[in-house]
Formats: C-alpha cells, structure tokens, sequence
C-alpha cells in the first residue's frame, strides 16, 4: 500500500468517525469505527469491482479496440488493462484496479463516435494512470467519497426528523457535518486529481506522439459533458478524463479537474515545441 493510499484511509476514517460522534456520540464513534474498517477494506480490495458494477460496465467484444489497447500499452510499457465499455451516449473514460496487472479501463459508448486517434489518446491517458499507479488511490476516493456522501446524506434527513430538540450540542454537531463532511471528502479528491490529470496527459502524449488528438478529444469531451451531464454519483467525478456531471458555480469553485483549457493548451505547445524522448516533471 502507498503512503498517498495509507493517509487518504486515515483522513476518510478520521471523517467517518467524526459523523459517528456526531450522530450518536461515542456509541456512534464505535459504529463508525467498525463502519470505516469495512468500507477501508472493501475500497482497497473491491473497489474496481464496486466501481464497474456501479457504471454497468462490461468487457469489450471488439477486436480492433483490443488490438489497439495492446500496442498502446506496449507503447506506455505496462501490462495489457482490460477493456470495459459504459453504457451511455457522452464520450468518457476513466481507469481503475489495484495494481497495473489487475487495471481495467472503461469507455463509454459515446467515446467511440470520435475518430480513431483522438479514441487513442483518451486511452493513452487512462494508461498514463495506470502506469503512475494513480487508479487505486482514485478508486479508492470514489468508493469511500460516496460512502462519506451517503452519511451525510443520512444525517441531513435526521436534521429535520430527527428528535434533537433536548440535545442542541448534538444537533450543533450534526450540522457541522452535513456541511463539512462532504467538502472535506471533495477536497480529498481534488488534491489528489488535478497533478494526476497533468501528468497522465503528459503521458498520453509520450506514448501516442500525437498530443494535439488528445487535445481534440478533451475539448469535444467536454463540451458534450457541459451541454448533456451524465446521471449518477458525484463522488467518482474524479475518476473521469473530464468531470462528466452537472457543473455549476459551487462544484467549479471545488473542481477535481483542471481546467480544459488549460489542458488543452498544454498539450497544444508540446505539438508546437516537440515531444521530448524522456519524461520531464510535471507541475
């Protein structure tokens, strides 16, 4: 397990056991407790699979889309990842598994209406996670991020039927929660997605030579996204190559991507300035 993952279990516990306290005191602490050594241990082993069920993923049938993974990650020097397609009409992706040999990525339907190069340098950049071993720690914030979300979600519904009117510290606490327990699991999330997102484009474009693609993919990508948000939780977003859900003024202000055009931009001058034989450092 990597330093990154251990601190990420022990803020998320540290979380859980706080709304444990809050909604039931140290009866609720040991709830919590036994609550967070389930969910640590589920996300760690299960969390891939949660994450495919979750999406009603399932393995591609299509031999060009294989025989195009498997010279990708000859190219990114990484085990061949399974190849899994979404069922819905936006373009995406996102990569998940324990390790590189049990990596997984998933495409979206939609993702297949682009042309075959931009196709390639979206999945470029799921392999550029895999090969950073960014996928666990981001499968693990996606399952743990979305049990921390249903809690609170929990607590916000005991506000109002709840009986607390005797107990006002409890009450007091329980707000604090259902306020700060999901932006402290969005915060997670952002701080481990935005250098992920740069240096997996960096990636991409190592890889596929052809940065400007992945450019034009990102841009299309994000568009559609903007225009026709897809349906479903909010606690994975990081996972995606773009935020794939419903944006407005509060989630940009904790966005868990970098901005496109940023992105974009990037990408654009390494197509100018040439590719460099050697990875450099990415900010």
């Amino acid at each position: 397990m990597s330093v990154r993952v251990a601190v990420l279990f022990g803020f998320m516990t540290a979380i859980l056991l706080a709304i444990g306290f809050a909604l039931g005191g140290f009866s609720g602490v040991i709830v919590a407790l036994v609550f967070a050594v389930a969910i640590n241990f589920g996300s760690y082993w299960f969390s891939s699979s949660i994450v495919i069920r979750m999406f009603r993923a399932k393995p591609v049938e299509d031999k060009e889309l294989e025989e195009m993974v498997a010279r990708l990650a000859i190219n990114a020097k990484i085990p061949k990842p399974g190849l899994y397609i979404v069922p819905k009409d936006i373009p995406n992706a996102f990569a998940t598994g324990r390790t590189q040999k049990k990596a997984v990525i998933c495409i979206t339907e939609g993702l297949l209406k682009l042309d075959r190069e931009e196709i390639e340098g979206v999945i470029a950049h799921e392999m550029g996670h895999i090969r950073n071993h960014d996928v666990l720690i981001g499968s693990v914030a996606a399952t743990i991020g979305g049990a921390i979300s249903f809690l609170a979600q929990l607590g916000y519904f005991s506000l109002f039927f709840g009986d607390r009117r005797n107990n006002e510290g409890a009450l007091l606490g329980l707000i604090l929660v259902v306020i700060f327990a999901p932006l402290a699991a969005l915060l997670v999330r952002m701080s481990i997605s935005r250098a992920m997102e740069y240096r997996a484009d960096y990636m991409a474009a190592m890889t596929t030579r052809k940065p400007r693609k992945l450019a034009s993919a990102l841009t299309k990508i994000n568009d559609l996204a903007r225009h026709n948000p897809m349906r479903g939780s909010t606690a994975t977003s990081h996972l995606f190559i773009v935020n794939p859900f419903k944006r407005d003024w509060f989630s940009n202000l904790f966005s868990t991507h970098p901005p496109i055009a940023r992105r974009v931009k990037r990408l654009n001058d390494m197509e100018h300035e040439g590719i460099p034989e050697r990875p450099r450092m990415i900010e």
